[in-house]
């Protein structure tokens, strides 16, 4: 066994086979302790002054970044160290789940939350990914959990323009009535009832010679249904509508602090679907960026309407991959859960290698059908099309149907339809807001185009 730094606490990962030949010393007390090398298990070993001389945790068959996320919060403030030898893969998982699992959110705490343990790096760790995809996650979590009083259209391109300065990107925002005469109309329709104004936020970096990937993310950073009003409960959670908006800005800040090669362009649809007299209205007919007309079946239904505007411009570069990002339907929620993003793709190639690229990282991802027999169900008999399906069924699909008819070309195109927020702490992961499948976006941007 690797012998660990002298003035850090050591964690051993052992099965039961481990701790009988690896760590006789310490059998006595792990009896007494209920601990036999369980997955999911820990248990503290006193020295014979009573202080804690190792930490053994149980080893699970496949290592995985969850495997040590319980650990910064439940064992005692202090250093520790991993003892053995790791392969890059799974010491880049392990350390990751310790940061990730170090997350606070207590901005609005009177009482800070208190320092947690912390993990020397492992030997092999790929430190520049793990730094990269914490503060990332960090940024998604932040910005999702924030109550949106403190977090509207204005403060989202408020941190984008912080993230450009960092990375020496660039930013260009058109906001309020300038969105009419840029043809953005339907972004403008949705958010004119805000006093905060709508905009869409452009944000351009790396090498316009290298591969171009584009991604766009849904910013309504309210959604109180417009017109045809959400319930309380459906209105609860509301402050995590522009989970994809925060989503494609962690994926960004992945791509840039790592120096991805890439000609990146992220598109913020940023909004608050609000109440007024001027909001649009059921049945109202608006023309779109792309000159069809949509009737707006359901106001609650807006994060499609602004993402269409947003995505007909993207694919008009024809990028190299176009991402979008939305806290878009709740039929993919009865569908999945709310834990397993879904994933539409118009490229089985880049299908599978988001696939396989969720796996591997521990974020996955589930692929549902492009079906397009279900694509005269947003038919309109006086529009080109409706925003909303006749039927109830197969919402999500139709969803992504509706966004399909804005994508220009043959450019390969992924739509995420994402929770955002965690409804349980699981190890790692935290009660409230989340990225879900951005680490696996990142792992097929750099397997297929960097």
């Amino acid at each position: 066994m690797e012998v660990p730094l002298a003035d850090a606490i050591a964690i051993y990962l052992v099965n039961a086979e481990e701790l009988q030949n690896d760590h006789p010393d310490s059998l006595t007390w792990c009896q007494a302790s209920g601990f036999s090398g369980q997955v999911g298990k820990s248990c503290l070993v006193p020295d014979a002054a009573g202080k804690i001389s190792k930490v053994l945790v149980g080893r699970p068959e496949s290592l995985d970044t969850w495997t040590l996320a319980a650990l910064p919060k439940t064992l005692p403030t202090g250093t520790y160290d991993l003892a053995g030898m790791f392969s890059t893969h799974n010491a880049t998982k392990l350390y990751l789940g310790w940061q990730l699992g170090s997350y606070n959110f207590d901005r609005y705490k009177l009482t800070k939350v208190g320092p947690v343990a912390t993990l020397q790096p492992p030997e092999n760790v790929d430190l520049t990914y793990v730094k990269a995809t914490t503060e990332a996650t960090y940024l998604v979590r932040d910005l999702i959990t924030t109550p949106s009083n403190n977090m509207g259209p204005d403060q989202l391109e408020e941190i984008t323009r912080t993230l450009a300065d960092r990375y020496e990107a660039q930013v260009a925002v058109i906001a309020g009535g300038d969105l009419v005469i840029e043809n953005y109309p339907m972004i403008y329709a949705v958010g004119k009832a805000s006093t905060r104004a709508p905009r869409l936020i452009d944000l351009r970096w790396g090498n316009p010679d290298a591969p171009r990937v584009t991604l766009v993310g849904k910013g309504v950073c309210f959604d109180s249904g417009g017109l045809d009003v959400k319930s309380a409960t459906g209105m609860r959670l509301m402050k995590k509508d522009m989970g994809g908006a925060a989503q494609v800005l962690g994926l960004a800040q992945m791509i840039m602090e790592v120096g991805l090669p890439v000609n990146l362009r992220v598109l913020i649809a940023a909004v608050e679907n609000s109440i007024a007299g001027n909001a649009l209205r059921p049945l109202d007919i608006l023309t779109s960026r792309k000159g069809t007309t949509i009737e707006v079946g359901n106001t609650d239904a807006e994060g499609r309407l602004v993402l269409a505007d947003a995505l007909w411009e993207a694919s008009s570069e024809d990028p190299d991959l176009l991402i979008d990002c939305a806290t878009l339907t709740g039929a993919a929620r009865v569908a999945l859960g709310t834990e397993l993003p879904a994933f539409f793709c118009n490229n089985d190639e880049t299908t599978a290698t988001l696939l396989k690229a969720g796996l591997a990282v521990d974020d996955p991802l589930w692929n549902l059908p492009l079906h397009s027999a279900y694509r005269s169900m947003l038919d309109s008999p006086v529009a080109d099309m409706n925003n909303i399906a006749s039927g109830s069924y197969g919402g999500s699909i139709t969803a992504a149907l509706f966004l399909q008819e804005f994508i220009q070309t043959e450019v390969p195109w992924i739509h995420v339809d994402f929770m955002a927020y965690n409804l349980r702490s699981l190890p790692g992961r935290p009660e409230g807001g989340e990225a879900m499948g951005m680490r696996a976006l990142f792992q097929l941007i750099k397997q297929r185009l960097a």
